[in-house]
């Protein structure tokens, strides 16, 4: 079976960039996994398709080296093992508070007898050759941490045996340990968030896993892999083609003089 290729740059010591994919269309996936990013997440829990999208996005991207990922909408066994069976090589999933819920999200991961995955690898044993119960060596579990009680059990859930790395969503990270006192956001600069924040990356390194963080610019991206995160995923389809469009936009209307033209309104002719 071949190896995933995040374990790889992680055994060697470097760090992975991680696309993000939210909008459900496999050309778009297809884009995305053509740009050279060593990792992409197809994010079904909050982005605009279900796993209907998912699988064709999937098929998609075979033909680039990256390591395919999904963030599922839950610690929900059918949804992991479907995401699995579908090829994804690593899943990320959300809101773990506990040492239960990672043992729990962790056994949804691997064959027995080290977890309870059911055997039925319908396109995984197709799209990628010698796919078996070799794929618990090399399927990635990677927990989030988002909310007070994960931050108040890190060290717990960070220890739990099969579990490959934790993965940051600083917005939900802000809404579950702020009590509203802060908007949710990427790229935290408030001290007490980056300390949430280096607290986790400590806790990986402690128990040798790889910390994660979803990032809104390639520069903070670059702190982040300073305070010792591995992979760093920085911003993602939609807002990528959204900042795209709207600099296209702001530089056709500064170039023609209707730079204060707040433009039509979107209606048909």
């Amino acid at each position: 079976m071949q190896n995933n290729k995040l374990k790889q740059l992680w055994a060697a010591g470097k760090p992975a960039m991680n696309g993000w994919c939210s909008i459900g269309n496999p050309f778009t996936a297809e884009i995305m996994a053509a740009q050279g990013y060593d990792s992409v997440t197809i994010d079904i829990q909050h982005g605009a398709l279900d796993y209907g999208d998912a699988l064709p996005m999937l098929q998609a991207m075979r033909a680039s080296s990256a390591t395919l990922m999904a963030r599922v909408p839950w610690r929900d066994p059918g949804y992991i093992m479907k995401a699995l069976d579908a090829g994804a090589m690593g899943i990320i999933c959300p809101m773990v508070n506990n040492r239960t819920e990672a043992e729990e999200f962790v056994s949804y991961m691997r064959y027995p007898p080290y977890g309870q995955r059911s055997f039925g690898p319908t396109r995984a044993a197709v799209a990628i050759p010698g796919y078996g119960v070799a794929a618990n060596d090399e399927v990635l579990a990677l927990a989030m941490i988002e909310t007070a009680d994960g931050i108040a059990n890190l060290d717990e859930i960070a220890a739990t045996p099969g579990l490959d790395g934790i993965y940051v969503g600083p917005a939900d990270l802000t809404l579950g340990t702020q009590e509203g006192r802060l908007p949710p956001g990427f790229d935290r600069q408030e001290p007490e968030m980056i300390a949430l924040i280096k607290q986790i990356a400590e806790a990986c390194k402690a128990n040798a896993i790889s910390a994660c963080l979803h990032c809104g610019t390639p520069e903070y991206a670059t702190q982040a892999i300073g305070w010792g995160y591995n992979l760093t995923t920085v911003s993602g389809d939609s807002r990528l083609l959204a900042g795209a469009a709207g600099a296209s936009v702001t530089a056709w209307r500064k170039l023609n003089g209707r730079d204060g033209d707040a433009g039509d309104d979107g209606g048909m002719y």
